[in-house]
This record gives C-alpha cells, sequence and structure tokens, in this order.
C-alpha cells in the first residue's frame, strides 16, 4: 500500500506530467519544487517521490484486452495514454474534480474508450479509411466515451474532429456544449472551433473557402441535415491537397442508426443523407468513421456485401464492432424488466425486474389520443385517473428529493401520447388547467385532491427498495408549495416557443413532446414518464424509453405509465437487445470472426423483420433463421377457456402420436419420445395457438422453418415437463393420463395476457440427455446436449397449474389464476446459431394506412424541428 505522501506526490507528478512529456523531467521538476520547500537534506522523502513515479509508470503499463470488440485483424499501433498527453489527462483531471464523478466510474471510461481508440486507424499513416460501430445503451452515458474518444485520438495525432449530432438544431447544440465544456475549454489555445454553441452556430462555409491543416485539432458539430452535410462536402472539394494532407480525420456519427442508414426504396437509390454521408468518406483521404448508437438493430441490417455505386459505401461497420460495458447504477431494461430466470418456477429478485410500470387502461387511451389523423384537430382530450395519479406522483416524488436536499438539481416528468404537434399542445393545455384547478387545494393541503397526493405517495413508497426506507408523506408534504411554485408545463417539438431549458438553474418540468423527444434529446432528472404513443420498430420503441439513465439517490422514485401492450413490446426489446450484446460479447472472443462474418448472425435473429420497417418501406425482404436456438412461450390468454382448451388438445394429439409414431424411453422418470417424426410435429405447431405478442415464434415463419427438407429436422424428442410435488391435471394428456403440473406464476399488473416471463428451466436444455444434467448457462448446456444426442431436435411440453400461486413474499408476482389449466411450449433446434445452411424468408407486410398517416406526421415533426426543406428520414 502506497504511503500518504506518495499518492500525494503522485497527484504532483501528473500534475507536472502534460507540461514535460516525460515522468522522469516531471519527477525532475517536482523535485526541485520539493527541495525549496522540505530543503535538499531531507532523503525520507526522496524514497516516497521514487515510489510516485513507479506509480504513474505502472499507468501506462496498459494491455488492451478489446475484450468486447469483433474485429478485423490490422496492426496494432495504440497502448493507451502516454506521458505529455495534454486533452485526455485534462479531461481526466476534469471529470474526477470539479464534475466530481468517482474514480471506478473515470477508470471505466478511460478503459472503455482506450478500447474504442484502439480500432481507429493509425492517423501516423499517410491514408487511411475505416468504419466502426460502438453499441451503448440509451442515456447511458455514450457521450462520456465520445468525448474520452476524441481527447485521445487527438493526443495520437487526429487534427479534425466531424461530429454529426442529430437532426436538430437544439440537439446539435447540445452536443457542441458538451464537447466545448468538457473538451476544448480544458485546453482552448489548442483548438480551433468551426461550429459554435449558439443554436444557429451550424457549420458554414469558412472565409477561405477550404479547411486548412493547422498546428491546432479542429472541431465542427453538425446536423444530419442535407444542407450543412452539402457545404461540408463543398469545403472538402475546394480544400488543397497540401492542406489535405495534413488532415487526420475522426468522423463520430452520434445516432448512427438515424438518417445514416441508407432507407431510400432501392439500394442504388441512396436517400440524400446518407448519399451525403458516404460522399464525404470518399473525399476524405484520412478517415475513421466512428458510429455510436444504443439501437444498431438498422446499422447491421445494412447490407455488408451490396453492390456499389461509384465505389460508396453502405457505413457496414466492416472494419471493428465494440459494445460498451454496462455501467454501473444505469437504470435499463435489464435492470427495468429484469432477465429471463434460470429457474421459472422460482425466480429471484435480480431476475424480476423493478415494480415500476404502471397501466393506462384501453377507454383512457381513447380520451387522450384521437383515432386517427384526420380527427385530431377537434378532438377534445379528457383528464383521466391515470394521467392525473402520475402527476400527482411526480408531485411527490419533486417533494421528496427536496426533502433529500435535491433542490438544486433539475426534476421532470415526460408526457408521450402523440407524434402530432396538434396533440402535444391540447395536451399540455389540459395539465396546464389541472393544475391551476387545484394548485389552491395542493397549496393548502386541503380538500379530495390533497388526500389523493397522499394516497398517490402512500401506495408507491416503499415499491423500491432504498436504504433506510422511504419518506412518510408527512416528511416531504411541506415540500409540495415549493415543487409548485417551480413547475412548469413546456412542449417540446418542432413547433414550439415554450421549449425545455436546463442551462439556467434547476427546474420542475412537465414536458409534453413527441419526436423529437424520442432521440438523443436529455430530459434531465427525468423520474416520471406516462406514454401512450407506440411503434412497431425496435430502435425507434427503445429510443423513446427516455427513461433510462441515471437516477442517482432517487433510484427508488422512478415510474412509467404506459398500455399493457407497449410494456409487453418494451419487455420483448428488452430480449433482443441482449441477444445482440450477447452475440457481440461471444464472437468477440472468437479471434478469426470479423465484423462481416458478424453480419450473416446478426441478420437471422427471430423478430429483427419488424425493426427497420419504416426504412424499408419498399424493400420489405429480409431473412431470419432459428438454428441453434431455445424458444419458449411465456404469455397467455388465462380468461379464454376456448384457446386453452385448443392447446390442451393439440398437446394431447401431439402426445399421442409420439407414443403410436415415437419410442417411450422407459429409462426416464418423465414421459419422454423419442424419434418422433416431423410431420406430428408440424400437426402440432398448427392446431396450438401461439399468442401475437411472441414475435420470435410466429407461426408461419417457425412452420416456414420446420417445414424446409433439412436432415437435422426430420426426427423429434417430446418430452413432457412434469413435478414430482405438482398437482394432477384436471383433463389427460393423451395416453398419459392426468400429469402432474408444473407451477408458474404471472407478473404483477399483467391482467387478461398472463406474462410468466420464463417458462424453461436452465436443466430443461438436457431434458433428454442421459445421466446428470451438465453445469453451464443456455449456451454451454446446447453444446453439451448437441455433443450427447447430435443434431436432435427437442419439443417439451409444460401443463402448467391453473392455480399457480405466487411465491410467499414475491413483490413482482401474483397467482396465475387462469380459466383452465395451460399448455406452455418449449423448443431446443438443432445446429448452432453459426450454422450457414438454409434460412426462411419474410415477406413484411407493407404499413398500414394508419401507420403511413403516422409516419407522415412524424416526417412532418421532424422538418418543423430540423428547419428542413423535405422530410428527413429517421
Amino acid at each position: 500500500m502506497p504511503s500518504p505522501q506518495a499518492l500525494h506526490f503522485l497527484n504532483l507528478l501528473e500534475d507536472a506530467l502534460p507540461g514535460t512529456g516525460d515522468i522522469d523531467l516531471a519527477a525532475n521538476k517536482v523535485r526541485r519544487t520539493l527541495e525549496g520547500i522540505l530543503g535538499v537534506d531531507a532523503p525520507a522523502w526522496l524514497a516516497d517521490l521514487e515510489e510516485a513515479k513507479e506509480l504513474l509508470k505502472q499507468q501506462f503499463r496498459i494491455t488492451i484486452l478489446r475484450r468486447n470488440s469483433i474485429l478485423r485483424d490490422r496492426p496494432e499501433w495504440y497502448h493507451g495514454p502516454q506521458p505529455g498527453d495534454h486533452h485526455w489527462s485534462a479531461l481526466k483531471t476534469y471529470l474526477t474534480g470539479p464534475k466530481k464523478w468517482g474514480v471506478d466510474t473515470v477508470d471505466g471510461i478511460d478503459e472503455a474508450s482506450s478500447e474504442v481508440v484502439s480500432l481507429l486507424e493509425d492517423p501516423g499513416q499517410k491514408s487511411f479509411s475505416s468504419r466502426g460501430l460502438v453499441v451503448g445503451y440509451v442515456q447511458s452515458g455514450k457521450t462520456a466515451n465520445m468525448t474520452a474518444v476524441i481527447s485521445k485520438a487527438v493526443d495520437r495525432g487526429y487534427t479534425l474532429i466531424l461530429v454529426f449530432a442529430g437532426l436538430t438544431d437544439k440537439l446539435r447544440q447540445q452536443t457542441q456544449r458538451r464537447l466545448e465544456a468538457d473538451i476544448v475549454k480544458r485546453h482552448p489555445t489548442l483548438w480551433h472551433l468551426l461550429t459554435t454553441t449558439d443554436i444557429k452556430g451550424e457549420f458554414q462555409i469558412p472565409a477561405q473557402g477550404h479547411l486548412m491543416g493547422m498546428d491546432r485539432a479542429q472541431i465542427a458539430v453538425m446536423k444530419k441535415n442535407v444542407a450543412p452535410l452539402e457545404r461540408l462536402l463543398k469545403v472538402i472539394d475546394k480544400t488543397p491537397a497540401s492542406d489535405m494532407r495534413r488532415l487526420k480525420v475522426l468522423l463520430i456519427d452520434d445516432e448512427c442508426d438515424q438518417a445514416t442508414v441508407n432507407s431510400a426504396s432501392r439500394e442504388m437509390d441512396m436517400s440524400r443523407i446518407n448519399e451525403q454521408i458516404r460522399l464525404i468518406l470518399k473525399a476524405l483521404p484520412s478517415v475513421s468513421y466512428v458510429g455510436y448508437t444504443a439501437t444498431p438493430f438498422a446499422n447491421v441490417l445494412i447490407n455488408p456485401y451490396a453492390d456499389q455505386t461509384d465505389t460508396l459505401d453502405d457505413l457496414y461497420p466492416r472494419d471493428f464492432i465494440t459494445a460498451l460495458p454496462l455501467p454501473d447504477g444505469y437504470f435499463g431494461t435489464q435492470k427495468l424488466f429484469g432477465r429471463t430466470p434460470a429457474d421459472p418456477a422460482n425466480p429471484q429478485p435480480d431476475e424480476e425486474g423493478m415494480d415500476v410500470v404502471r397501466e393506462v387502461l384501453a377507454d383512457e387511451e381513447a380520451r387522450l389520443q384521437a383515432p386517427s389523423q384526420k380527427a385530431q384537430a377537434g378532438f377534445a382530450v379528457e383528464m383521466t385517473a391515470s394521467l392525473e395519479t402520475s402527476i400527482l406522483y411526480f408531485i411527490a416524488s419533486c417533494a421528496a428529493r427536496r426533502a433529500r436536499g435535491q433542490d438544486q438539481e433539475h426534476m421532470s416528468m415526460l408526457v408521450h401520447t402523440s407524434s402530432a404537434i396538434v396533440m402535444h399542445e391540447k395536451v399540455a393545455a389540459l395539465i396546464g388547467a389541472w393544475l391551476d384547478e387545484n394548485r389552491k387545494a395542493l397549496l393548502n393541503g386541503t380538500g379530495a385532491i390533497w388526500k389523493a397526493l397522499g394516497a398517490a405517495w402512500n401506495d408507491e413508497r416503499g415499491k423500491v427498495d432504498r436504504p433506510g426506507g422511504s419518506e412518510t408523506f408527512s416528511q416531504i408534504s411541506g415540500f409540495v408549495p415549493e415543487v409548485l411554485k417551480a413547475l412548469h408545463v413546456p412542449v417540446e417539438n418542432g413547433a414550439s416557443d415554450d421549449r425545455i431549458d436546463y442551462t439556467s438553474g434547476p427546474v420542475t418540468y412537465i414536458v409534453v413532446g413527441g419526436s423529437i423527444l424520442a432521440r438523443g434529446l436529455t430530459l434531465e432528472g427525468l423520474c416520471v414518464s406516462y406514454f401512450l404513443r407506440t411503434s412497431n420498430q425496435y430502435d425507434t420503441l427503445l429510443q423513446m424509453g427516455r427513461w433510462f439513465g441515471y437516477r442517482h439517490g432517487y433510484e427508488d422514485l422512478p415510474r412509467l405509465w404506459m398500455p399493457e401492450a407497449l410494456r409487453v413490446r418494451f419487455q420483448s426489446l428488452a430480449a433482443v437487445e441482449a441477444e445482440i450484446r450477447e452475440d457481440i460479447g461471444s464472437y468477440s472472443r472468437k479471434p478469426l470472426v470479423t465484423p462481416m462474418d458478424f453480419a450473416v448472425r446478426i441478420r437471422r435473429i427471430p423478430g429483427m423483420a419488424i425493426v427497420a420497417r419504416s426504412k424499408m418501406r419498399h424493400a420489405r425482404r429480409v431473412s431470419i433463421g432459428y438454428w441453434g436456438r431455445h424458444l419458449q412461450t411465456i404469455r397467455f390468454a388465462r380468461n379464454n377457456r376456448g384457446l386453452l382448451e385448443a392447446n390442451w388438445k393439440a398437446a394431447s394429439q401431439l402426445v399421442e402420436a409420439a407414443g403410436a409414431e415415437g419410442q417411450r424411453d422407459a429409462a426416464f422418470a418423465r414421459p419422454l419420445f423419442r424419434d418422433v417424426p416431423r410431420s406430428a410435429i408440424i400437426r402440432f405447431i398448427r392446431e396450438y395457438r401461439i399468442d401475437a405478442t411472441h414475435q420470435d415464434l410466429d407461426t408461419g415463419l417457425l412452420l416456414q422453418f420446420l417445414e424446409q427438407d433439412h436432415p437435422a429436422l426430420q426426427h423429434w424428442n417430446v418430452g413432457v415437463v412434469t413435478a414430482s410435488d405438482g398437482a394432477p391435471s384436471a383433463q389427460p394428456l393423451g395416453v398419459l393420463g392426468p400429469v402432474n403440473m408444473v407451477k408458474r406464476s404471472r407478473l404483477k399488473g399483467v391482467d387478461a395476457l398472463a406474462d410468466i416471463k420464463g417458462l424453461m428451466s436452465l436443466p430443461d436444455i438436457a431434458f433428454d440427455v442421459p445421466g446428470e444434467t451438465p453445469d453451464g448457462d443456455w449456451e454451454v448446456l446446447k453444446t453439451e446436449r448437441r455433443e450427447a444426442l447430435g443434431e436432435r431436435p427437442l419439443l417439451l411440453l409444460y401443463p402448467i397449474d391453473r392455480a399457480s400461486p405466487a411465491k410467499k413474499g414475491s413483490r413482482a408476482r401474483v397467482s396465475m389464476d387462469a380459466a383452465r389449466d395451460i399448455i406452455g411450449l418449449g423448443l431446443v433446434l438443432p445446429l448452432s446459431k453459426d450454422h450457414g445452411g438454409d434460412l426462411v424468408s419474410v415477406e413484411l407486410a407493407p404499413p398500414s394506412a394508419e401507420e403511413l398517416e403516422a409516419m407522415e406526421q412524424e416526417d412532418m415533426d421532424a422538418v418543423e424541428a430540423a428547419g428542413l426543406d423535405e422530410p428527413a428520414v429517421v
């Protein structure tokens, strides 16, 4: 353990290092200063200085493991920050000092950003060109990684930084402010700004008409609009060759799945924004392109082998794909919705997610959303019970935060009911009128509305654990007048004049908005979200989740109100998102796999077909596959007796067929039939009704897969998962008669559609493997099973007890309470996810008239927000 004095000397050395560029020179400078203070004849402190010097040297002995990246083989050139680096050392000091970020947080940014920089091209080369993708999390601090990458890249020799930051002036300004504060202002004499923090500080053609090679680094933060991109291209074209040779360009495309991806009706007919970016990259002789996104769906669906037009590539990240690690304290899909339980019969608290989602009923949606665009102008919105409760809870949560001493922090609520500007104004007026009507009673602490405020708080407090417990209503009620005094209802869209502004001291907002809130724009201190608008696109849906992020000091307070159908979509999305990140992680451990190989895999994830639908209005054909996957039904229409009876009948017929056409394995205690012909499986899949919310178990897609002429699908094993202590089923299951059923309770807050979150237990993967079940995760068990049995598919039937009580003390679950016993379905499919065999072709349905109408409205909103002269591609 270093001595306190050695650690103090280490800080002095770090401060001296940027001005000397060498550790030994920095040590000599510090030594001379100390001699003037402590005297020359003081050998004791010299040992501490030597220890500090060795500690500093160890900081620069870095091995970049690239543990999160898939990459094309290239020479290694970057080995981390070095003595004498100006920009990263200044940023690091700023983060740990004035910004008061924790050392562990900054160390994480340091490690992740070094991995990204190591994947860029060496700026010392005469010319170079690379394409990469960084996958972060929504509202997770991608910008922090971006600023660190910029700092380190400039330290190593990159001279021009281009940042494409969203479609709107506000998003561009937000990013410009952040980069100037974090990087430029640390060493302002070392930077030349090509854009400013003014709302109209967009890139313009410089006085000399071209770019210049400078001794200072240059930076431009630009909108992804046609006009500024065309101006940049003109400037590049006019830049003399002598200046161009000095420009080593790092082009960062923030939210690169928005507008960047080619969305024209034909691959050769590029959208204008996409075309401009590709032309800019072609015109730059030395450029590393890095896309940042939390929703990489569209990017990985770019065809990496597409035909090229005049040598223009379509921005596929051919050189590297890297996934940023999940930050500590991040409030995202996994924390919110949990993960698939390893043992669904005994789910653990950390698998369950948080009890923070509240339902908006269908009749309430109808009172807040016009049935069509044509009806919007004359539609009268009405206050609903759930909207009133959400507002009351927000007021109470703001009071609680003030009671915790957070009165100098921003506090926000999001109300997102529609993409239409006219509806934003109506909803904002509704909320404003409600506040005016109830303000006096809330200030005086009287009447029914005051009781409702207390009830809203008391109903929610304690639903999420907090060290020391949540405040009582009496502890927070005295702060309600402060909340009401500060509360404002801005509208955030392209046409609004009264918009959010977090730059002039702490604010308390109920923000009403639409499409502009779904990309990049940060709502500071977001605690409550009231959400009606839905989307059939995974990327759009995930970006709409502005509630993701960090909630330091109020982790127990965030709540979300949304319709049940939207909650199901978010939960499904969480599983798809996790699968993409798991794939990046697993492929990064395979040294011969490149991003071009990864493209083939990612394009086959069932459910991905719906991802980029608005970007594929005409080109609707994609391919997906099921090889190597395990699939399970987790949602059941528990009150639909007819459907449940039909599914039980289908399962009984499958058991009859398995007994007649296959072979019962008597060595297994639970029912297992081997060598069941594929025809029996197909008959069952045709009869068994899977809820439509299972996008990866679409019956039509599954049948296409099963009906292909592949030897690995000809013969199946069929098992019935029973519980030795389970209650006997009310009806016989084919030749087996009554069977002992398993228990699967449902998630709380879900009514007609019972969501159990997980059906299959880990050992079920090896249900048909003789001997003891091996240890391991899902993929390890599937590999072990293939080694034991070969490529034999497995179908599992789960008879589920209609009662299925929740585990005692569970906060997240309630009893199943179904109309009758339920049959669940599990599949373990042969071969591996890497298998390059036949694919299932999916013809996506064209958007409906209503969906097209909504798309056009979004385009109109984006035009107004960005000041475009044509619809932006979003």
